[in-house]
């Protein structure tokens, strides 16, 4: 054979490998757990981290008002050195819609060793347990839940006697680039840690997504949680690691009734998002990202590059085999699209977002070289010296698989 058709078998046989094993990553089936309601509702204080919020809180935070909760809660919005006047809105929304009672507190800036979003936690749990809660929800300010968002988590919380119930908000795609970009986004994370192994009984892989945690305090406190992750900077994927580590049951799926409302228009905001930390996942390694661009060219590149290339050279094995990884590449796409309501035409042009991927890493690199990396909101975090997220490498380093754009394990 030629080196056309050996390239493309090999690309063959890895997309067969994660068709059938790596967890069904594919499937979009893990929604939460049955569940039924518990004859005494536990207290619950939602946690708000938020740093200059004031354009999505008007669509976010009246849903968390407006939460239809049998037991008691309570909301901590914790005002990350906004300078956009997010703790007033807050404050004047709870006003105006009523509801669950808002608590709105402002931390200072985060000690040496912190990232913003850590340290805002850490305030606002620290608040919220004085009350003693038995769960904490952790929530992004740009997540509107629906009315009966928290008590269908801490039914599933209880039913399964789950420690961390987390669910990957449905966000945004309404402008041609989320729509490009953001499905695939999902689709990256869920082959990175697929989430059938994460809800296993005793399985290894750990993640959850930052924008809707529902914890059991006791776990946070066995765990450590947040001193024990204070310089994640991918800090959800690290939460469930250490509450895993820690004996905690963990459980990650899509969501029915949580959505993001924080816009991505345009692709700068979208590469400004995924390259802000691609790099700090992958330990700031240059061979970790060696390894990723190869392996992204092989998984997502090869596919359409080697079939146009044999079908000018009149190369039929190579032809075949890459037309046939191309095939099972979109349809391994075509369940995330259809969960997101969008055309199944977006499936043949996933390696084109994979190559978007791929070059948004690259700069990750070059900012971080250039002083600017893990950049987010007009802090930049530098390299740890000691990095608690350990479970935010790539996937050559963490056995779970082939490569996948680093992006994927960071919050949209």
């Amino acid at each position: 054979m030629s080196a056309i058709a050996w390239i493309a078998v090999c690309s063959l046989a890895v997309w067969m490998w994660l068709l059938l094993g790596q967890g069904l990553f594919w499937r979009t089936d893990q929604r939460l757990p049955p569940r039924t309601a518990p004859a005494v509702w536990p207290s619950v204080a939602v946690i708000v981290p938020a740093r200059d919020e004031a354009a999505v809180l008007p669509l976010s935070l009246p849903s968390l008002l407006a939460q239809e909760y049998p037991g008691e809660a309570e909301i901590f919005l914790v005002d990350d050195g906004s300078s956009d006047g997010t703790g007033e809105l807050a404050a004047g929304l709870a006003a105006r819609h009523g509801g669950l009672p808002l608590t709105v507190v402002s931390p200072g800036e985060p000690e040496p060793g912190w990232t913003g979003k850590l340290w805002a936690l850490r305030h606002g749990i620290a608040l919220a347990r004085a009350g003693d809660p038995e769960y904490l929800l952790l929530t992004d300010a740009d997540i509107a839940h629906a009315p009966d968002s928290l008590r269908e988590l801490v039914s599933a919380a209880g039913s399964a006697r789950l420690d961390l119930v987390s669910q990957m908000a449905r966000l945004r795609v309404e402008s041609f680039w989320e729509r490009q970009v953001v499905p695939a986004f999902v689709y990256f994370f869920a082959q990175l840690y697929p989430f059938r192994w994460i809800n296993r009984p005793g399985g290894r892989t750990a993640a959850a997504a930052g924008g809707c945690v529902l914890l059991r305090t006791e776990a946070a406190e066995r765990a450590g949680v947040p001193e024990s992750i204070r310089q994640a900077v991918i800090d959800d994927v690290s939460l469930a690691g250490v509450v895993r580590r820690s004996g905690g049951r963990i459980w990650l799926g899509l969501a029915d009734r949580v959505d993001s409302v924080r816009p991505y228009p345009g692709l700068g905001d979208l590469w400004r998002m995924v390259s802000r930390s691609a790099y700090a996942q992958l330990r700031h390694s240059l061979l970790l990202l060696t390894g990723t661009v190869l392996g992204l060219a092989l998984v997502y590149l090869a596919p359409p590059l080697t079939l146009v290339a044999a079908l000018l050279l009149g190369d039929a094995p190579a032809a075949w085999a890459g037309g046939l990884a191309w095939l099972v590449m979109a349809g391994t796409y075509l369940p995330m699209l259809r969960y997101y309501r969008l055309s199944p035409l977006l499936a043949p042009a996933l390696p084109f977002t994979a190559l978007l991927y791929l070059v948004m890493t690259v700069d990750s690199a070059v900012q971080h070289y250039r002083g600017r990396g893990a950049a987010w909101k007009g802090r930049t975090y530098a390299k740890p010296e000691a990095r608690p997220d350990r479970g935010a490498a790539s996937p050559a380093a963490t056995g779970t698989g082939p490569e996948v754009p680093p992006g994927a394990a960071q919050d949209l």
